[in-house]
């Protein structure tokens, strides 16, 4: 999201970025294999911006189960093993909010985090949660993280048909705010992204049960007026421009394996 002005994302924006995670031009394929494909942008000169896209056929999942655990944010912390820290911070409209998410990194790189403003539409049979970084000056960035930037990040979930099967299209355009090693950017791309697709597809199979078990009907995102959140307005944000970030240089960090890599 560019621009200096923070803003809520209206249904054009919601078509641009359906139409986004469908396009294959200009991307190249990196992966295909097991019913996951990962698509990559090749960066710009002299910036950092990483972009990645991945697409995965789910079977037995449907597109309103995967569309309640992308948002379950208690559910969260029990699948997402990336997570270090993930909570609300208030809401701005009924299909908006802001969040802070922070996530292990590989090592010895070191760990991100960041304030995002949440938006999200159902379209017919498909959804989309969609992100991009914002400022909120209670939240700054912290000593033992680096703040990233989410310049657009989201989900296309589609319905395909029967009742148990979608496809789900995550796309990111992240700048991790520092010179990353290569080895990153592959491990990326053929390992950790279609990784991470494998744990929310399994995520989506155990979920009915175990949201059985806690707080069952609270669904916020279905039911915006179960929210407790308290309303933020849009003058506390501000557009988190990667400029006035700190920039660190962990390109010639050599990777350091660990048992994650065997699973």
């Amino acid at each position: 999201m560019s621009g200096h002005t923070v803003t809520i994302p209206d249904d054009r924006a919601f078509a641009t970025f359906k139409a986004e995670c469908l396009c294959e031009e200009g991307w190249s394929m990196n992966h295909n294999k097991g019913g996951i494909t990962v698509w990559t942008q090749g960066l710009d000169e002299g910036k950092s911006i990483h972009k990645i896209k991945c697409r995965m056929v789910c079977k037995d999942v449907s597109a309103e189960s995967m569309y309640d655990v992308l948002h379950d944010i208690e559910y969260r912390m029990k699948w997402d093993t990336n997570v270090i820290e993930t909570f609300d911070i208030g809401k701005l409209t009924v299909n908006a909010d802001v969040g802070y998410y922070s996530w292990t990194c590989p090592s010895p790189l070191r760990n991100r985090d960041v304030i995002t403003l949440r938006s999200w539409l159902p379209m017919g049979k498909d959804y989309i949660i969609m992100n991009y970084s914002v400022k909120h000056a209670k939240y700054p960035p912290k000593k033992d993280k680096v703040r990233a930037v989410s310049n657009q990040t989201g989900y296309l979930i589609q319905s395909q048909g029967p009742t148990n099967l979608c496809t789900l299209t995550y796309m990111a355009e992240v700048d991790p705010r520092g010179s990353l090693p290569k080895w990153v950017v592959n491990k990326s791309s053929h390992f950790l992204a279609p990784r991470a697709m494998k744990k929310i597809s399994k995520a989506c199979l155990k979920y009915s049960e175990w949201k059985q078990r806690h707080n069952p009907g609270f669904k916020p995102w279905l039911y915006p007026e179960q929210s407790t959140l308290p309303s933020i307005p849009l003058s506390e944000l501000s557009i988190q421009h990667a400029e006035s970030l700190e920039n660190i240089d962990e390109s010639c960090l050599a990777e350091i394996r660990g048992r994650e890599d065997s699973d």
